[in-house]
Order: structure tokens, then sequence, then C-alpha cells
């Protein structure tokens, strides 16, 4: 959630500027390695900044539809690079603050459980939403599958020994800061990464769906505060205002329905790991509702959208202010300038993290049920007696239902 204060614009820019916080090279405004047209760097910085940020917005949206239509495994690669990506903007800063000190493999090690967090990661969501695949065809796959949390401890545990070893009485108090420093990063990434990478393939809905309503939420925020901004929200983040924020909640409720009501159409966004035909959820499936004399006809997913909306526009904003707050403790402006106009991933990305965990939170909760394919797929991978012994009890059971004679 990103807005302007038109009226106190050049106040914030010369109080930015003059505070320490905010050192110019650090600028998001626009990025120098990006030549722009003479029709954008003639205009008012305000105005170039808005344009900047519109048209890159578009080209961030772009790509992401292409990847989103190759599949989860890309929409996979594409949370596990941003995951890398945010890593190395926050452990910079760290590097930065204790560049002075000669900290034996202090990077290394730093890359090194930033690796063996992604493998880990990556793998055991991978390993358990293909285990059909996976168990299905012996060789390495099946053996790394099978082994994979005791081969990601033990290289965990390899570089945690390495660690120790290296402490130097001199650096103590610095090594165990970034040893600290690391680990809060990958947890506080990791675990989001790792929810994130579970909604996407549990179905593509409960991936979409919350990713875009925090960007809807970002971007009429900052439209609705730049054009109507008067009254700051939060210390933290003075150029949010109160305009902008009410403004997003309406926008980001109203899209909200829209969205619930498109992704429910197709199979490719309800389906488990985007693998269409299947049997589709109840939530799904349109149902008949009657308001007075009118009759509708909507998706039970619908209504679980509104507790979405409502927490993209209240709460997930305070990944963004938190992030904020991190800047200003160690007077940066941006984690990066990656994206011109936008700052780094962790500028982008910041609010996306508390609606990720929100989303697999309440779809655990409240909506998730034994998924066939995900069933039959197990039993397929049991081996021949198994599966016979389960045939068995399965059609016991069902005699005893009366549903066979």
């Amino acid at each position: 959630m990103s807005e302007t204060v038109p009226k106190r614009r050049q106040m914030h820019e010369e109080s930015e500027t003059s505070d320490g916080l905010h050192p110019p090279s650090s600028s998001s405004s626009y990025s120098p390695s990006v030549k722009l047209p003479p029709i954008i760097t003639n205009m008012d910085s305000r105005w170039k900044n808005w344009w900047i940020r519109g048209i890159f917005t578009f080209l961030m949206v772009g790509t992401f539809c292409v990847i989103i239509y190759l599949g989860p495994l890309c929409l996979t690669l594409l949370a596990m690079a941003i995951f890398l990506k945010s890593f190395q903007e926050i452990i910079s800063i760290a590097h930065n603050k204790y560049k002075e000190f000669n900290i034996p493999l202090i990077r290394v090690l730093n890359w090194y459980f930033l690796l063996i967090s992604a493998y880990f990661l990556f793998g055991d969501n991978i390993f358990f939403y293909y285990s059909d695949y996976v168990e299905t065809h012996q060789g390495l796959l099946s053996i790394l599958s099978k082994y994979h949390r005791i081969i990601s401890f033990s290289v965990y545990v390899t570089g945690f020994v390495i660690f120790v070893l290296t402490l130097k009485k001199e650096h103590y108090q610095t090594q165990f800061g970034m040893f600290g420093w690391t680990h809060v990063t990958l947890f506080l990434l990791g675990t989001q990464v790792y929810f994130i990478i579970q909604n996407i393939f549990e179905g593509l809905y409960w991936f979409l769906l919350p990713v875009s309503l925090v960007v809807v939420n970002d971007i009429s925020a900052y439209l609705c505060g730049f054009f109507f901004g008067r009254t700051s929200l939060i210390q933290l983040s003075p150029k949010k205002t109160w305009e902008g924020f009410i403004g997003a909640f309406v926008c980001t409720i109203i899209f909200g329905l829209v969205m619930a009501h498109f992704l429910s159409m197709y199979d490719y966004f309800v389906c488990y790991r985007a693998e269409p035909p299947c049997d589709r959820s109840s939530l799904y499936i349109l149902q008949e509702y009657h308001i007075g004399s009118l009759k509708l006809f909507l998706y039970p997913a619908l209504f679980h959208s509104l507790p979405f909306s409502i927490f993209a526009s209240l709460i997930a904003p305070f990944g963004g202010f938190f992030a904020s707050g991190f800047k200003r403790a160690f007077n940066i402006k941006d984690f990066a300038d990656v994206i011109p106009g936008h700052g780094g991933i962790i500028d982008r990305f910041d609010c996306q993290m508390l609606m990720a965990t929100f989303a697999n939170v309440y779809y655990f909760t409240f909506l998730r049920s034994p998924n066939p394919s995900k069933l039959l797929g197990s039993l397929l991978a049991l081996p021949l007696y198994q599966q016979q012994q389960v045939y068995e009890k399965l059609q016991d059971h069902l005699k005893q239902l009366g549903a066979l004679e």
C-alpha cells in the first residue's frame, strides 16, 4: 500500500533527504540504468515516478500472467527465486553493517544456510505433491524423496559445525549476531514461501486470489492517495494516507468478489495441481440463492473472498509498515533498486508475506477436504499386496453401508 500526499510531497522529499533516512543514492524514483523517453524525463519528479511505477507494474503483471499460464511448477520456481533474492537484499544490510570486520567464511555460511533451506522447502513440497509420480519411478528421485529430510538435516548440521569451528574470540558477538540475523531471516522468509508453494499446489485459486488482492489493494491505495490523499495514516510511513487506505479497502472488496467468481469458473484454477479435469469441490459449483424475490446463482467461494479482502486491506499492509520501520532503523530508503519506481523485491512483496500465511491457515483450517486424486496417487504407489488389502477393506466398508450388494 503506497500512496502520496500531494500537498506535502515537497515537505516529505526535503525531510527524507535531510534527516539521513533516505540518501539520494538509494532513491526508488527511477533507476539510472534505465533509459527513459524524453517525454518522461522532462516531467515533474512526482509525475515521473507515477509513470515509471505504472509502466513497470504493467510489465510485472504481464510477466506474472505468462508464468501462471506455464503452470504451478513455474510459479513454484518464481516463488523460490523471490525467496533467494529477498534473502540477498536483507542479508546485504547485515554485511554492510559488519563489513569492517574480517569474519571468516561469513558470506559462505550465509549462502550455505540459504541454499540448504531452499532445497528443503522446495523438495519437501515437490516430493509431497508429486508423490504419486516420484514413488512409481524408481531411481535417484525416489531415493532423494525417501531420505529428503535426513539429507537436509545432515547438510545443515555440517554447516552448523563449520560455524562453531570458525568462531574467533575477538569476533564472538559479531559472528553470533550474523548467525542470528541469517536464521531469523530464513525463518521469516522460508515459512512464507513454504506456505505459498502449498497454496499453489492445493489449487491456483488459493494462490492467485490472495496475491491479486494485495496487488489491487496496493495499486488502489497508491492511486487514491496520489490523487486524493491529505491525511497521514502512520508515522512509520508518512506517505501513506487515510484516503488511500479507505479507497483501497472499498476497491479490494469489490475486486475480491469479481476475482473469486472469475477463478471459480475454470478448472485450471480450482483443480489440485492445476490438472483439469477434476471433481470440483462444492465451493466451485454454482448454488441458487434468494434475496427477497431476486434469485442469484453464485459460487460459494465468493463468500470466502470477503475475509481475504478484509485481511488484505486491514492487516496485510502492516507487512509494509514493518518493512518501512526496518528500513528506517538502518537508514535506507529501499532494500534494492531492482525494479525501477518500486525498489527491491522486498519493497514489492512485503505485504504478500502475511497474506500468504493467512491464505494457507484459512484454507487448511476451514476449507480443505481429502483430495481423491491425491489419495488415488498414494494408493497406486503402494505395493500390490497392500493395494489388495485396501481394496478388500474398502469393499467390506461399502457393503456395510449398503453401497454394494
